[in-house]
């Protein structure tokens, strides 16, 4: 089982109060398109596209450099909160409101796979950066593992949220774990392969909606971001130490 790791406020942890650093930052370049909401953004890795997910069912792909827009499709007429570019396998896969997955090539926009992956709202999708993987989150508290090579198999089910699972990465200096914010107030640490987290890190006060690992230098450092209007900085290093200490002083 995972532990839960509680509040830090020491070399662990880092904690910033957004209404303490007011920013205001020039805007480069604007990108406009008719709809309620953007939902997710995503940038490919080699071209100059920046990907948006649409509150009213639609996908657009832009030009970011030349500010044109390159593709616009619709996916359904439903909210699409996550999408994300596939560039080795020139997909978009999409997560939209009625619970399906669907993935369209996005040089002749045809509609490659689709399949129901979740029972409530899909809101975020994780792509492994050499895998044949896709990790899903979801309302209904679940992160799920799928393999393409499979047929789109589900590889594995995550269980461990009691709330909605807002955001997953993949911790990009070891691609075989991730960690995932909820609106449970946690953040999870997992490993794939293994049906429980890693550790659990306890602080922020409300939901917790995003979060990112450093990949800049050696600092293990996981940014997590909630409604409290707080954003802390966690050394995840230092928990999974705390975590083997408390554990080895557990009966069992």
């Amino acid at each position: 089982m995972g532990s839960r790791i509680g509040s830090f406020h020491s070399k662990s942890e880092l904690q910033l109060s957004l209404s303490q650093f007011p920013l205001r930052l020039d805007i480069k370049r604007k990108l406009t398109a008719r709809s309620d909401r953007v939902k997710s953004v995503d940038l490919h890795p080699t071209e100059p596209w920046m990907l948006a997910s649409l509150y009213n069912g639609s996908v657009c792909v832009w030009n970011h450099e030349t500010q044109t827009l390159v593709k616009n499709f619709e996916v359904c007429d439903l909210p699409v909160r996550a999408a994300k570019f596939v560039a080795r396998k020139n997909w978009v896969v999409t997560g939209a409101d009625d619970m399906q997955i669907r993935v369209f090539n996005y040089n002749t926009l045809e509609r490659v796979h689709m399949f129901e992956a979740h029972s409530d709202y899909i809101r975020c999708i994780a792509v492994h950066p050499t895998q044949p993987f896709i990790l899903t989150s979801s309302d209904d508290m679940l992160i799920k593992l799928w393999d393409w090579d499979k047929k789109w198999s589900c590889s594995q089910v995550f269980e461990g949220h009691t709330h909605y699972v807002m955001q997953i990465v993949i911790n990009p200096k070891d691609n075989n774990q991730f960690a995932s914010a909820s609106l449970d107030r946690t953040i999870k640490v997992w490993q794939l392969g293994s049906s429980s987290p890693n550790f659990t890190l306890e602080g922020h006060e409300k939901g917790v909606n995003c979060i990112d690992y450093y990949s800049g230098g050696d600092k293990p450092y996981l940014i997590s971001g909630a409604d409290d209007r707080l954003v802390k900085i966690w050394d995840y290093q230092v928990c999974a130490q705390l975590f083997r200490s408390l554990c080895a002083g557990c009966y069992i």
